[in-house]
């Protein structure tokens, strides 16, 4: 059973920066594609941004440019810097582990952005 615990979360006024990091358990990590959602009340789970093994990105529209996910294999860590951030970056922010046949979730971070 893999174990993703996300960090960083907390509250910031707009323009402001904040880096989330979810790091995993086990040892498959470095073997699959990883990402971050996030979801705000009363809306769904959104894609935000995903990172392949290779190191390939790709990102939701609504960050690009602002957000930027990394990781480290060698920490088993995801990291998304978020600058410039806004109200409407306010959220729950998940990381998720895909594998095929589903793969994991964290237990997510409240990112809160006043404005």
């Amino acid at each position: 059973q893999v174990q993703l615990v996300e960090s960083g979360g907390g509250l910031v006024q707009a323009g402001g920066s904040l880096r989330l990091s979810c790091t995993a358990s086990g040892d498959i990590f470095r073997l699959n594609t990883v990402g971050w959602y996030r979801q705000a009340p009363g809306k769904q789970r959104d894609m935000v941004a995903h990172i392949t093994t290779s190191g390939r990105t790709n990102y939701a529209d609504s960050v690009k440019g602002r957000f930027t996910i990394s990781r480290d294999n060698a920490k088993n860590t995801v990291y998304l810097q978020m600058n410039a951030l806004n109200a409407e970056d306010t959220a729950v922010y998940y990381c998720r582990l895909l594998t095929s046949w589903g793969g994991y979730w964290g237990q997510g971070t409240q990112v809160t952005v006043s404005s």
